[in-house]
């Protein structure tokens, strides 16, 4: 049966990262159908895990990759945004922000330095700030 089951996925694109991620998504809505009773959860969660096994069936494998490496870059492009809103507010404790009121490049400042005047490093703009 092994055998059998590797002869037919020969030549097809088989599990990913987003095949899982939708069947994850189907399975919740199958949950919330059977609490809801509403059947268009039900309805979509059959479509969900349609689509994924059509995608695990699939023999066009460049395109499910590039489908898979579209979703990686979102899911990393969205962890590299949430690391940096972390960075920022822990910095806010040591640093004001503010932007170059000429190009709105974001310029740090430490805390506690009276008025002083702030030179933009990507334009050269001079502004003053309380900082």
């Amino acid at each position: 049966m092994k055998q059998k089951m590797q002869r037919f996925m020969a030549g097809r694109y088989g599990a990913d990262q987003l095949g899982q991620v939708y069947l994850g998504i189907s399975m919740a809505l199958l949950v919330i159908s059977v609490f809801s009773r509403w059947d268009i959860f039900y309805v979509l969660a059959l479509g969900m895990m349609g689509y994924e096994y059509y995608r695990m069936l699939s023999r066009q494998v460049e395109k499910r990759y590039q489908e898979n490496q579209k979703f990686l870059n979102w899911r990393y492009q969205l962890a590299v945004k949430k690391n940096r809103r972390k960075e920022h507010l822990q910095q806010r404790k040591i640093y004001h922000f503010y932007k170059c009121p000429a190009c709105k490049q974001k310029v740090r400042v430490p805390k506690g330095k009276g008025k002083i005047c702030i030179t933009c490093p990507k334009c050269k703009a001079e502004f003053i700030k309380k900082s």
